[in-house]
């Protein structure tokens, strides 16, 4: 069952990602032998280095964002943050450098097992690399009305097409990266 945490809400609640079949149970993907999805202490201390990610794309320029992948043993793999402007490349976002990092570390493209932490939710083009490199978990922290792929638009792990989807957590510290956002945005309003 895949979950996602409404950030209103004061606890976790499974949703419902898939189709519907002809009896009316719901056709889920195995989830890689993740044990849950609450979050812990050990995801707020993973979500704050994200955040600390973040504030460093913030300070040279680009979107803060931040992410960090774990590997099936809990161990950092890979920690990366947005750098389309830097390297003039428009698929560096933070969770796709990310990945790259951490697929170069394990010796594999398959990320089976692994924990993404991201502080804002994945856009399309990231929320595809995660299901493709089969990513285990996802958690996010600020939602994306606009950009996000998970909840919003598309919700591609909602298609019937994908083929795998990872447990989803979200909202986990999404004031202080919603806040981060809005405050590295209003600063680029001003100098306009």
């Amino acid at each position: 069952m895949a979950y996602l945490r409404d950030p209103s809400a004061t606890s976790i609640s499974p949703i419902r990602l898939g189709k519907e079949d002809a009896g009316g149970a719901w056709k889920t993907a195995p989830q890689s032998g993740m044990a849950g999805v609450m979050s812990t202490e050990n995801d707020t201390q993973w979500m704050a280095r994200a955040l600390e990610l973040a504030a460093e794309a913030a300070d040279s320029g680009e979107v803060p964002v931040g992410a960090v992948i774990l590997g099936p043993d809990g161990e950092l793999l890979a920690e990366a943050h947005n750098g389309p402007i830097a390297r003039s490349d428009p698929t560096a976002h933070a969770e796709i450098v990310a990945i790259r990092k951490a697929a170069e570390a394990l010796g594999n493209y398959r990320l089976t097992g692994c924990t993404l932490y991201v502080t804002l939710e994945p856009c399309a083009m990231c929320t595809g690399a995660i299901s493709h490199a089969r990513i285990g978990r996802l958690v996010y922290g600020a939602s994306d009305p606009k950009g996000g792929a998970v909840a919003h638009g598309p919700k591609l792990f909602e298609q019937p097409t994908l083929h795998h989807r990872p447990e989803v957590t979200s909202g986990l510290m999404a004031d202080e990266a919603s806040e981060m956002l809005k405050s590295f945005f209003r600063a680029r309003r001003k100098k306009l």
